[in-house]
């Protein structure tokens, strides 16, 4: 069953082929004219010749001043690879309108005007030509692409027949209308032309949309069948006929997420296709424990839910890549304490700009909804009693300093003034920071009581209860574990809950939710599993069906902690460290053995074979992190490296899965050589902390510094070795993580041996000097064998919301 569903996914049909081809013709639109021009000097001629990108904004926002270009109605552009693919095109066409007009015109310019205009009509003709394949290939389409394809044709050949001009010695003169004479032709081409390309593009765009929805009919069709089974040989077939198409629709999806230009969107896909990519295990045990005991209601009950949810995770994906919601509904509004409090303070501090922006019962309003959001929180039973009454405080210091607000703003307009006035300015600001501090009260509570339930649960003792009183059979045990787990599990509701209300951002809080949707569902499944498992103690599927549940809550507890960190990260601000740091050496950095290498990108299959190896990297990583947490110094120079160390290993986990920073091969071999040098400067702090220790326990981190200096080094010498050709890359790239894997062992080894004796000798002041002396040194030496490393390890405690989101994510080139 594995083999099969380890094979690569079906080929889409080859209008999804098209439309690749399409958008690469497009993308390839006019570069090598744009190096002529640099080349004969002519780019002087056009102060637009440069190109034009669109960091924040779409191209049709940028060119709408010079074009008058307007989107046309219902072609809503929502991938990025369509709005990247018409950035050349319309670099080209910028170039042309942006030309100045200067009496006297050289033939070198003449040439690059007349290259720049064959380069558009040439790459046009190349795109009408792929449009029109697709069409032929999807009748329901046809009659719409085809039009705008013979548009774009006809523009093409309008600023091909206005830029020809190479041949004329004096283009003014002769009668002939040229892009000199009818700028405003060229306008109107141009403007024809995108609108027109536009089209066609995001006519090629619901190509995609439709294969996603067919391949979702195909799942769904399958599992109905699952559903209705009654032999294990009938469910066998069609379970490996249903685990072919969820590869094929974890390709289509993957391969949306990551195109989707929306972050909200991105994150409900990921959260939707963890969902799929956890249940399909859940589909097949329950369902092969349904089928060992046909008459068990927990079975069925236990089955059904699996069936259920996976369901509405595959009609989530399609509402995303439709963009429309059942019946109508509306998108629902904010929720979340942190979008209130940063809508409220944008109305207030907007009275600077305009005194009569907004009437004060508006103001009044949004308030209002803050402060009975912050109930959640002082009604919880787990929040502190000092952070209830600070809360409570900070609540009704908001209502007076409201008041102040509204008076001093009323009387400045009963003044009729125009600017803000100085008792209106100091309200203003004293709202604001009395907003900030309740923001950060509020923080403080969630994340502190997160952190403590976390840590509370995290050795999983119910779950392990469950699993033995089940294999004993007895039931009272079961039913007493069982309202445990309830209990435990309305508790990590409730925290995600209130982690949502300050979690920075949409993806975190939508990253929320579907944590504490993962929680309320899973709980009663494995409640279910467990009872299976009681009724039949010897029933070995029945065993099975309960890991995989728990393996399922255990995981999503592992996520919680990162999440944890990534909403403090965000509130904190220290995403821009960490990115800088986790990002590859800066240019000038590291640049040794970058000379003629060619990044080399792993196929599928190549990727599908990491796999397993990333999964077992970040279980170490998630290892290290728990070891990390129970040193009572977070700025002990060795817990700083083993967090750089940690953090550079989830990187290239993420790598395994296709995601992340680290986006080709040379990007790993980089990453690799940055972790070795991360790995010295730990071995170094720990050879430091060996010489404070007593004869006895010196030889013990001694023995453990020999097996990590030579680990470091194999790998320095294994990322820097340069290799030529698919097949050796790919076994450079196998040898650094299983080095990196080895190294991030030993660390996890030697980190609790650290940690014991730290505090075995943390009462004499010897060590404490010493370690004093220590962190002022800076570990010199190996700095300098490091390279200069941009950045501070400190910023790598935890991971960036990029890194989160791609780990809820399903790896696009590995089933479910």
């Amino acid at each position: 069953m594995r083999r099969r569903q380890g094979r690569s996914a079906p080929e889409p049909e080859s209008s999804s082929r098209r439309r690749r081809h399409l958008l690469l013709l497009l993308s390839q639109a006019g570069e090598p004219t744009r190096s002529e021009l640099r080349g004969s000097g002519a780019m002087a001629a056009f102060p637009g010749g440069s190109g034009v990108s669109w960091p924040r904004s779409p191209p049709g926002a940028a060119l709408g001043a010079a074009l008058g270009w307007e989107p046309l109605p219902g072609l809503q552009i929502r991938s990025r690879s369509v709005e990247q693919t018409l950035v050349p095109l319309v670099a080209q066409i910028t170039t042309l309108i942006n030309h100045k007009d200067k009496p006297k015109k050289s033939d070198k310019t003449l040439r690059a005007v007349q290259q720049v205009g064959q380069a558009v009509k040439l790459a046009v003709g190349r795109f009408v030509m792929v449009g029109e394949a697709i069409a032929n290939e999807n009748q329901e389409l046809k009659e719409e692409m085809k039009v705008a394809c013979t548009e774009a044709k006809q523009a093409g050949a309008t600023i091909a027949q206005l830029t020809d001009v190479a041949t004329m010695d004096h283009p003014e003169s002769d009668g002939q209308i040229t892009i000199f004479t009818d700028k405003t032709g060229v306008v109107k081409a141009a403007r024809l032309l995108l609108s027109s390309v536009t089209k066609v593009l995001v006519l090629a765009d619901r190509i995609v949309i439709k294969q996603i929805i067919t391949s979702r009919n195909k799942v769904l069709v399958t599992m109905e069948q699952l559903e209705r089974v009654s032999s294990f040989q009938e469910f066998v077939q069609i379970f490996s006929q249903f685990g072919n198409e969820m590869v094929e629709f974890a390709h289509l999806t993957g391969d949306r997420q990551n195109d989707l230009k929306d972050e909200k969107k991105k994150a409900k896909m990921a959260a939707a296709r963890a969902i799929l990519e956890k249940c399909t295990m859940m589909l097949l045990t329950a369902s092969k424990t349904c089928l060992r005991h046909p008459d068990c209601e927990s079975a069925r009950v236990n089955k059904g839910a699996v069936f259920h949810r996976m369901r509405l995770a595959l009609e989530q994906v399609i509402e995303i890549v439709t963009d429309s919601r059942p019946s109508g509904e509306n998108e629902p509004g904010p929720v979340s304490i942190y979008t209130g409090i940063k809508e409220f303070k944008n109305k207030v501090e907007g009275l600077r700009e305009n005194l009569y922006l907004l009437p004060k019962e508006n103001l009044r309003a949004m308030l209002r909804v803050v402060l009975e959001h912050t109930e959640d929180f002082t009604d919880s039973a787990y929040t502190s009693h000092e952070n209830r009454e600070r809360i409570l405080e900070l609540s009704k210091q908001a209502k007076m300093e409201l008041e102040q607000l509204v008076s001093a703003w009323m009387y400045a307009q009963s003044q009729r003034k125009k600017d803000v006035t100085e008792d209106l300015e100091v309200a203003i600001l004293k709202m604001c920071q009395c907003m900030t501090e309740l923001q950060r009260e509020l923080h403080s509570a969630a994340t502190s009581v997160a952190a403590d339930v976390i840590k509370y649960h995290s050795d999983h003792l119910v779950l392990k209860a469950l699993k033995i009183c089940g294999t004993e059979g007895n039931i009272e045990a079961v039913a007493e574990h069982s309202c445990k787990l309830s209990e435990q599990k309305e508790q990590l509701i409730e925290i995600c809950h209130l982690l949502r209300h300050v979690s920075g951002t949409e993806p975190l809080e939508i990253t929320c939710l579907h944590a504490e949707d993962t929680f309320h569902v899973t709980g009663p499944q494995i409640i279910s599993a467990a009872e299976t498992l009681t009724l039949h103690p010897s029933s070995k599927i029945a065993k099975e069906n309960l890991d995989v549940f728990c393996e399922a809550w255990e995981s999503q507890l592992t996520d919680m902690s990162l999440l944890l960190r990534e909403i403090s990260d965000v509130f904190e601000g220290r995403r821009g460290e960490k990115r800088v740091y986790l990002s590859l050496p800066r240019p000038g950095k590291h640049n040794a053995n970058m000379k003629a290498l060619k990044p080399v990108r792993l196929d599928s299959e190549e990727q599908m074979k990491l796999g397993k190896l990333g999964l077992e990297l970040h279980k170490l990583t998630t290892r290290v992190d728990s070891e990390m947490e129970k040193w009572d110094d977070p700025e002990n120079e060795i817990v700083r490296h083993g967090q750089g160390l940690s953090s550079m290993a989830y990187s290239m986990f993420l790598f395994t899965r296709g995601e992340g920073l680290l986006k080709t091969t040379q990007d790993l071999f980089q990453q690799s050589e940055a972790f070795a040098a991360e790995g010295l400067k730990l071995a170094s702090a720990l050879l430091e902390f060996s010489n404070q220790l007593e004869d006895d326990d010196k030889p013990l981190v001694l023995q453990e510094i020999d097996k990590m200096v030579p680990a470091y080094q194999q790998l320095q010498v294994t990322a820097k070795t340069p290799v030529q050709g698919k097949t050796a890359t790919f076994t450079k790239v196998d040898a650094c993580i299983h080095k990196a894997k080895y190294s991030l062992d030993l660390l996890a080894q030697v980190l609790p041996l650290s940690c014991r004796l730290l505090r075995k000798h943390r009462g004499g002041n010897d060590y404490l000097r010493a370690h004093h002396l220590w962190r002022e040194n800076g570990l010199q030496t190996v700095a300098r064998e490091s390279g200069g490393l941009a950045g501070r390890t400190d910023s790598f405690g935890i991971k960036s919301l990029e890194q989160h989101v791609a780990y809820l994510s399903v790896l696009e080139n590995k089933p479910f």
